[in-house]
């Protein structure tokens, strides 16, 4: 048997060894470097997760907050309240009289000026769609100058106006009319004034607690709506001041309040001199 030499097993030996620490070395080099790519993996992933949250949170840092629908004014144009109101109103023709009414309740109840149908024997209407109707007499209180129709015929479609609204003197007020036999036309003005009495004959005595405005009215004015700025009627037109005596507008006008219309009480005021139209 071949015997080899202690230096030579030595050399193999301290080869050996070193062939194992270099694999040793080689294994914990790949473990090092999987450590250390996964460690690099993990970072990005941290780094991305923060830059997504960032972000996201950017986002709905940036998201607007909801606010609350503004609410619609409770004012309307000129336009507005006619379109609104139009349809409510009437032309009334009582023989040779000629006026306006509106259409003051579901049932078409119409209210207008008890001295543009007084005396009448026949009271034809003519509603804004253009249906025509006689009508009937159903009250007349001429101590306040009003008076209630009932139709014989509606329109297909019926529009009541509202009724109501407080006064104020200085408020903007619409009236709408047949002035001088013009029909549906429109006028603005402002309360003047509250508490007014206009003169009338002895026989039907003066007209008591009356809204004074000047919007421009005329004769066929009579009986038509006076509208505050939401279309709400608040008075029915009956006269204006004359101090000329020829029935022409001096910028003074005169309307039973709606209250009172409908059977309140009267009021009593500084005279107006107030013609019927």
């Amino acid at each position: 048997m071949e015997r080899v030499p202690q230096a030579d097993r030595a050399a193999t030996d301290v080869n050996g060894a070193q062939a194992e620490q270099a694999a040793q070395g080689a294994g914990a080099g790949k473990r090092v470097r999987w450590i250390v790519a996964a460690g690099a993996a993990l970072l990005v992933v941290a780094v991305l997760a923060y830059a997504l949250g960032s972000v996201t949170g950017g986002a709905e840092q940036a998201a607007p907050s909801p606010s609350p629908t503004p609410s619609p004014s409770a004012t309307l144009t000129v336009s507005d309240v006619f379109e609104r109101v139009g349809p409510s109103v009437v032309v009334v023709q009582a023989g040779t009289s000629f006026g306006t009414g509106v259409i003051a309740a579901d049932d078409g109840t119409i209210l207008t000026a008890h001295h543009v149908i007084k005396g009448a024997k026949e009271v034809t209407l003519r509603f804004a769609d253009g249906t025509k109707a006689k009508a009937a007499v159903t009250s007349e209180n001429p101590k306040r100058d009003v008076a209630t129709l009932k139709p014989a015929k509606l329109p297909e479609i019926l529009v009541p106006a509202t009724l109501g609204g407080g006064v104020t003197v200085g408020a903007p007020v619409i009236a709408i009319g047949n002035p001088l036999g013009l029909t549906y036309s429109v006028s603005t003005g402002v309360v003047s004034g509250l508490n007014r009495t206009a003169d009338r004959t002895s026989d039907d005595g003066d007209l008591n607690g009356l809204i004074q405005f000047d919007a421009s009215v005329n004769p066929g004015s009579s009986g038509g709506p006076l509208l505050d700025a939401r279309g709400l009627v608040i008075g029915i037109v009956v006269s204006i001041a004359d101090p000329g005596g020829d029935e022409a507008f001096a910028g003074i006008a005169f309307a039973v309040p709606i209250g009172a219309a409908l059977g309140g009480d009267d009021g009593d005021g500084p005279p107006g001199q107030g013609l019927q139209i």
